[in-house]
């Protein structure tokens, strides 16, 4: 979980009237997710046009620990908390993500996130991803040397 620069993209939901977006609104956001880095545009764009927007009540739950990851979030306004068996909470705002590996993967969620108040968030959903990694080769190869080079890293530094 991280925190990105999408302020910008929260202002310009919140004072437009509509909850229709072009993926282009979504580049931006999706440029500093890890996974996506390196993504050339047209790819990034690829992306970002799976992207939807989606509204959580106050205590509503976002994801459930032990259910099957199914998609990804990036919280683009409100506060939410991640609450695990054990351990503190932690509390996301504005521009934290979640959930990037159930984009590749089904493996459980290993928390509950709850939002603390209304939470608008920007989704992408592991079926039509999968389905776009098998049209487009070349943006799965690039996904798996960022994938690389990240476990690589975390290698390195044990």
């Amino acid at each position: 979980m991280s925190q990105l620069g999408a302020r910008s993209a929260a202002e310009a939901i919140l004072t437009t009237p509509s909850d229709r977006y072009s993926a282009h609104d979504w580049l931006g956001t999706l440029e500093e997710v890890p996974l996506f880095e390196g993504l050339p545009k047209r790819h990034l764009l690829r992306v970002a046009k799976l992207a939807r927007v989606r509204r959580f009540a106050p205590g509503s739950t976002l994801v459930r620990a032990g259910d099957a990851g199914k998609s990804f979030f990036v919280l683009l306004d409100g506060h939410a908390k991640v609450v695990r068996s054990s351990g503190r909470p932690r509390r996301l705002g504005m521009g934290d993500y979640f959930g990037e590996m159930a984009l590749l993967d089904s493996t459980p969620r290993s928390a509950d996130v709850i939002a603390e108040g209304e939470v608008l968030a920007l989704t992408i959903g592991r079926a039509a991803f999968t389905k776009l990694l098998g049209a487009e080769p070349t943006l799965a190869l690039v996904l798996l040397r960022t994938l690389a080079a990240r476990l690589r890293a975390t290698e390195t530094s044990i």
